[in-house]
């Protein structure tokens, strides 16, 4: 029996945030703006803390130290980027599974803007500062969504692109949210992506997949392996 499409659930109200956490989340959005302006060598700790509005002592007392907090800013990043990519398998159709990823990407891009960017440069420059076990653990992700997808071609759900290829237009396209926020400002005349404009990309990014990778009428009724 095919797979159907996950019924959304209600989203719970959540509790408010005890000081702690909004110090601990208003140092970590300083430090992804730092990171991401000057990279990790020349950031500085108190220039982080007077981007929080903080003192530099609650930068150590929740984060021991410079590189600590790097890491923690990229564990963000990492653990939202293995949910994004998880998506694709939670449900068998494409048609659901690929704009719930699509959208999930935008997500980060949105949501940790500044992080993302340090993300993307930590692994542009070989991931000097990611744990061995972190980009494993992203390396088997990816290669269970290829897998994931070739399987859809096999049987006719998907046009017989290539599935390496398709990931990595997926991923282009939503990085480019991030990495060139320059082009998007000459485009929009904006100097950051609003909520309207990133719902505008989710539904273009997603029609352009859904339509270019749509499968001709008589691959549809290839039948399912034994």
């Amino acid at each position: 029996m095919p797979q159907t499409a996950p019924t959304p659930t209600r989203r719970r109200k959540r509790p408010a945030l005890s000081i702690r956490d909004r110090n601990r989340q208003r140092i970590l959005l300083a430090a992804g703006e730092e990171f991401a302006e000057k990279g990790f060598t020349a950031a500085k700790t108190q220039d982080i803390a007077s981007r929080a509005e903080l003192p530099k002592s609650n930068v150590y007392y929740y984060f021991q130290s410079k590189e600590n907090l790097y890491l923690r800013l990229l564990e963000n990043v990492v653990d939202a980027v293995l949910e994004a990519s998880a998506l694709l398998r939670e449900c068998d159709d494409p048609a659901w599974a690929l704009p719930a990823h699509i959208r999930a990407r935008l997500h980060i891009a949105r949501q940790w803007p500044h992080a993302y960017k340090v993300f993307a440069s930590e692994m542009l420059h070989g991931a000097p500062h990611l744990p061995s076990e972190w980009l494993q653990r992203l390396r088997a992700e990816s290669r269970r969504n290829v897998e994931c997808i070739a399987a859809w071609i096999d049987r006719g759900l998907l046009a017989p692109v290539d599935p390496q290829h398709l990931l990595l237009s997926i991923w282009a396209a939503t990085r480019t949210y991030v990495d060139f926020d320059w082009q998007i400002a000459m485009i929009t005349g904006k100097a950051q992506p609003a909520a309207d404009d990133f719902e505008a990309a989710a539904m273009t990014i997603t029609r352009l997949v859904l339509r270019g990778t749509e499968p001709e009428p008589a691959a549809r009724l290839r039948p399912l392996p034994l």
